[in-house]
């Protein structure tokens, strides 16, 4: 696997990830880095020295004797703690290396208890202010998100899990019990639809940041803030398939046809949890890296206006790129 090339002085690029972004394999490779949950045992000092690190290598001030390997370890440390964008350090549960924990703790918990109208209120509330916490902390582009918008499309999101949930449980009453058991991700995956574009519609207000090939900031794209919210929703449904359509399986065998459960039913969260977060910690980077982080679109494909503004520039880009967020 390529790493990133390096500059005219034969120095590491570190405006670039590791490996090969054009590539499936190289941005699953830097996500599987990125999604590490060991990275979460850093210490704050430890993210601050992993800044330093960075900031100084760009400025060509590093400390002397600083090997290629301790420079990456610098930078995916900080790419795992600090936005791409606004450089600021994220909320813990809101980092990508927080997906795979936080993630198998709630998702295992919701498919357990997922039969009564309390247990399905609990968890979906629970997963709904943990997915708003993320959607926050991942957002595209350097714009706030007004507090007025927060509350709406966590409240809308929740309502619309909920709802979903309910409705489906009471739909699927009389069908098979292994049916029931796949309502959870029902909720999640029509959550999803709900939660992100609400989170993040200042960004198809107002546009995100958009990019030539030098990496000049050139404007603000609704379109791109369109295309980029769609293909996080896409990833976020799909990052969370394999561990809530697969277990469902695996649960209603051990329930009918060993007396695991029976014996030990105390076992039925535990098993849920273990068999989500193995499957997370495959299925989070390798649907992080289903699109470029640092996706593109066509100039013809911008709206109007802006492609007006950049046909007016010097050297008119075909292409424009734009962080797509998380």
């Amino acid at each position: 696997m390529a790493e990133a090339p390096l500059d005219v002085d034969g120095r590491i690029n570190l405006d670039s990830p590791r490996y090969d972004q054009s590539t499936f394999v190289g941005r699953a490779r830097h996500f599987f880095i990125t999604t590490n949950p060991l990275n979460l045992f850093a210490s704050g000092s430890d993210l601050d020295n992993a800044k330093a690190v960075v900031e100084s290598y760009k400025k060509r001030a590093e400390p002397p004797g600083l090997t290629a390997d301790e420079v990456w370890r610098a930078k995916s440390l900080y790419d795992s703690a600090f936005h791409p964008d606004t450089g600021e350090k994220m909320m813990l549960i809101g980092r990508m290396s927080a997906q795979v924990p936080m993630n198998m703790s709630i998702t295992g918990c919701m498919m357990t208890w997922y039969r009564t109208t309390p247990a399905v209120l609990f968890w979906q509330w629970i997963n709904q202010t943990f997915n708003a916490v993320v959607n926050y902390t991942n957002r595209s582009g350097d714009s706030p998100i007004p507090l007025k918008t927060l509350g709406i499309s966590y409240t809308l999101a929740t309502s619309g899990a909920v709802i979903t949930a309910l409705g489906v449980n009471k739909l699927v009453t009389k069908a098979p019990p292994i049916v029931g058991r796949f309502v959870p991700f029902t909720a999640v995956a029509a959550a999803n639809c709900i939660n992100i574009p609400c989170m993040r519609n200042s960004e198809m207000v107002n546009g995100i940041p958009v990019y030539n090939a030098e990496g000049e900031r050139v404007g603000e794209s609704t379109a791109a803030a369109k295309k980029a919210i769609g293909l996080v929703v896409f990833s976020r449904i799909c990052m969370a398939t394999p561990g809530m359509l697969i277990p469902p399986f695996i649960m209603q065998y051990l329930e009918n046809k060993t007396t695991i459960l029976k014996r030990f039913p105390w076992a039925n969260a535990p098993i849920q949890v273990g068999l989500v977060g193995f499957m997370l910690v495959f299925a989070t980077p390798l649907c992080c890296a289903l699109f470029p982080q640092k996706s593109s679109m066509a100039l013809n494909s911008l709206e109007a206006d802006l492609q007006e503004k950049l046909k007016a520039l010097p050297n008119t880009p075909d292409v424009v790129y734009f962080n797509k967020g998380l």
